[in-house]
C-alpha cells in the first residue's frame, strides 16, 4: 500500500515496530485503521472467537488476533463526543437522526406512517437565571444590546456570535454558582417529573381521570440535552401523542380529543408546576424549577423548507446528540484533584473553571454527605450534569442498538459473510489491551482520518 509522501519518513520506524512485534507489513495495519472509519482512539483487543456447529461440534469459522499487527484487533471507541472522536460522533449523529426521523415519518423501523397525523410538537425547556451573563445575537442573527441596566451589572455592547465573553457572568461575585451546579445535577430528575406531570395535566385538561387517560393515550418522546454558553443544560424534545392498545408495541392514532392544542397547553402548565427543593447551602436558589422560556411549536407534515419540518427537527436534535459540556468552555474528560489549579491550561474558561471547582467542593463526602448521591466530583467536568444526553420513551421508535445491528447485517451481506443459523455455538474470549495509537501511528492514522473527513465533507449535510 502506498503512503503519502509527507509521511514517508515515518514509515520506516512504524514498519520496523510492526515487524518486530508481529511480523506483518503496514498494509494490514492500514486496513484496520480504515475499517474503524478513522476512529481517533480505537480500542485494542486481544483474543479469539470460534463458531461451531452445535450438533456436530464442527468448527465453521475461527479468528484470532495472533496474526494481527501488534497482535491486536482495533475496534471503534464509540465515543459520541465530537471533541473526542469526530468519526464515531458522526456515526452516532446519523444513527440518532434515523431514530428521530423514524418517530416522525414512520414507514420504517416498525413505526407506522400514521404517526404523521398524530399531535407532535418540538418543545424546548430551559433553566432559570442564576445571574446576568453576556448575551449574543438573537435567533435571527440580530446583535442586541447585551444588558442595558440602570442598576446592577450592565453591558452596553452588541456582541458578535464568536465573542468569547458570551455566557460569562457580568458579575461573577454575585453569580449563584452553587444553584447553577445543583440545577444541572437535578436536571434529569426535573425532566422525569415533567413527564409525570405532563400526563396528569393532559388528563385534567381533557376532563379524564388519570386511569382513563392512561388507558386511552400514551405520551411518546425523544429528547436531547444541550449546553448553553453559560454552562447550563436545556432540553429539546419531540413529544407525540399516541393511542394505546393491548399490545404495548402497537402505535395507533390517539382519540380525537387528544389534540395539538391540548398537548401544547399541558406542556406549558406541567413545566410550570415542576419543582425540586434544593438543599440549603447558603445559595440564592432554594427551589429548582424550569425557566420561564418554554418554547412549544407544532411539527409540520410534509417536505417543507421551514425550520420545523420533520427532516429539520430530526437533524437539529441529532446534531446536539454529539455535543457535550465542552461547547460551554469546559472539559471533555473527567478531572482529578491535581487538575483543579490548572484548569485554564486545559482550555476551561474562568466561568467553567469556577463551576468545576464548585462541583468538586460540593462533592466532598465529608463536608456535604447529603449530596453524595449526585456524584458531583465524578461529573465535575460536566458542570454537575450526569444525565443521558439522548433518551427516548419505549414506544417512540426503534433503538440505537437495532439500527447498529441493521448496519452490521448490511455490511455482512456486502462482504458476503455467511449468516449461520441459531443452531450454531459461538465461543469467544476477548481482553482489553489498551486504547489509542502510538505517537508514530497517530500521525499515519491522521492521514487516513483526513482522507475520510474530506470524503465526508463532500457529502450532503443531512444523512
Amino acid at each position: 500500500m502506498s503512503v503519502p509522501a509527507p509521511l514517508a519518513e515515518l514509515v520506516g520506524p512504524v514498519v520496523r515496530d510492526l515487524a518486530r512485534r508481529s511480523g506483518k507489513d503496514l498494509s494490514r495495519w492500514f486496513e484496520q485503521v480504515q475499517r474503524v472509519g478513522g476512529c481517533a482512539e480505537p480500542v485494542r483487543l486481544v483474543g479469539e472467537t470460534m463458531t461451531l456447529d452445535a450438533a456436530t461440534g464442527y468448527v465453521l469459522s475461527s479468528y484470532s488476533t495472533t496474526g494481527e499487527p501488534h497482535g491486536h484487533l482495533l475496534i471503534r471507541c464509540g465515543n459520541r463526543r465530537a471533541s473526542r472522536c469526530p468519526s464515531c460522533a458522526e456515526l452516532y449523529r446519523r444513527d440518532t437522526f434515523h431514530l428521530i426521523r423514524a418517530g416522525l415519518l414512520g414507514q420504517e423501523k416498525g413505526v407506522p406512517a400514521s404517526v404523521r397525523a398524530h399531535p407532535r410538537v418540538f418543545a424546548t425547556l430551559t433553566a432559570p437565571s442564576f445571574g446576568p451573563v453576556h448575551r449574543g445575537p438573537d435567533k435571527n442573527g440580530v446583535r442586541r444590546v447585551c444588558h442595558p441596566r440602570r442598576s446592577g451589572p450592565a453591558c452596553f455592547e452588541r456582541h458578535k456570535a464568536d465573542d468569547t465573553r458570551l455566557g460569562q457572568p457580568l458579575d461573577p461575585k454575585s453569580y449563584d454558582y452553587i444553584g447553577h451546579v445543583l440545577w444541572n445535577a437535578h436536571a434529569g430528575d426535573l425532566w422525569r417529573r415533567f413527564t409525570i406531570y405532563l400526563r396528569r395535566h393532559l388528563a385534567a385538561a381533557a376532563g379524564q381521570t388519570q386511569t382513563a387517560f392512561n388507558k386511552a393515550v400514551r405520551v411518546s418522546f425523544a429528547k436531547v440535552a444541550e449546553y448553553q454558553a453559560r454552562g447550563i443544560v436545556h432540553f429539546h424534545a419531540v413529544i407525540r401523542l399516541d393511542g394505546r392498545t393491548d399490545d404495548p408495541a402497537n402505535v395507533v392514532e390517539p382519540p380525537s380529543w387528544a389534540t395539538l392544542d391540548l398537548l401544547d397547553g399541558a406542556i406549558r402548565s406541567a413545566a410550570a408546576a415542576v419543582a425540586v427543593k434544593a438543599p440549603d447551602l447558603g445559595q440564592d436558589t432554594r427551589e429548582l424549577v424550569w425557566g420561564r422560556q418554554i418554547d412549544v411549536k407544532a411539527i409540520r407534515t410534509g417536505e417543507l423548507d421551514g425550520e420545523l419540518s420533520e427532516q429539520a427537527v430530526a437533524a437539529y436534535i441529532a446534531k446536539y446528540a454529539t455535543k457535550a459540556a465542552e461547547t460551554s468552555g469546559t472539559l471533555d474528560r473527567r478531572i482529578h484533584a491535581h487538575d483543579l489549579p490548572r484548569l485554564h491550561e486545559h482550555g476551561a474558561t474562568a466561568h467553567a473553571a469556577r463551576l468545576i471547582r464548585t462541583a468538586w467542593t460540593l462533592g466532598n463526602p465529608e463536608t456535604h454527605p447529603e449530596l453524595t448521591g449526585l456524584k458531583l466530583r465524578k461529573w465535575a467536568h460536566m458542570l454537575g450534569f450526569r444525565g443521558h444526553f439522548s433518551t427516548r420513551s419505549r414506544a417512540y421508535s426503534t433503538t440505537l442498538g437495532a439500527i447498529r445491528e441493521e448496519r452490521a447485517e448490511h455490511r455482512r451481506t456486502q462482504q458476503g459473510v455467511q449468516h449461520h443459523e441459531e443452531s450454531t455455538l459461538v465461543l469467544a474470549h476477548w481482553s482489553f489491551a489498551g486504547q489509542g495509537y502510538t505517537p508514530g501511528e497517530s500521525l499515519l492514522a491522521g492521514s487516513v482520518l483526513n482522507d475520510l473527513s474530506s470524503k465526508t465533507a463532500r457529502r450532503e449535510v443531512d444523512p
